[in-house]
């Protein structure tokens, strides 16, 4: 009864990050701003795989190291969505416009551009100051 009161979804992202130290970022075609690319895991799905998966698929993601960076907690209305954020570096990205994400940029953490979404922007103080991860989103 627990879980229908207070459902939880679990989410990745990942900040993929190039040999200049700049971030990857999106932009949705169902969303406005700036965001990191990710998306939902499947049943049984491990979030490594769930990540690499998602990142493959909206930005064409091949190869590289990943590392978890953190997990960070969010209500949206009654749900509660974990996200576990990835950090991943020597990767290739061969991206083409998709049904989600129609366009990408390279930015610094210190410098995200214009129109960046909230919890990205927090995302990329985080990074860009070495404090490390907050608790929530």
């Amino acid at each position: 009864m627990k879980s229908i009161l207070n459902p939880v979804a679990f989410g990745v992202a990942g900040v993929i990050m190039d040999a200049e130290g700049q971030v990857l970022l999106v932009r949705q075609t169902y969303m406005t701003g700036w965001r990191l690319p990710g998306g939902g895991i499947g049943r049984g799905e491990p979030a490594e795989a769930g990540m690499r998966r998602e990142l493959q698929e909206e930005v064409g993601l091949a190869g590289g190291t990943a590392r978890l960076y953190g997990l960070y907690s969010r209500r949206v209305w009654w749900v509660t969505h974990i996200t576990a954020l990835y950090i991943v570096e020597g990767a290739t990205v061969n991206f083409q416009p998709n049904m989600e994400v129609r366009a990408i940029t390279w930015a610094r953490p210190q410098t995200p551009p214009p129109d960046t979404a909230p919890g990205t922007l927090r995302r990329l103080a985080e990074l860009a100051s070495d404090a490390g991860p907050a608790p929530h989103w």
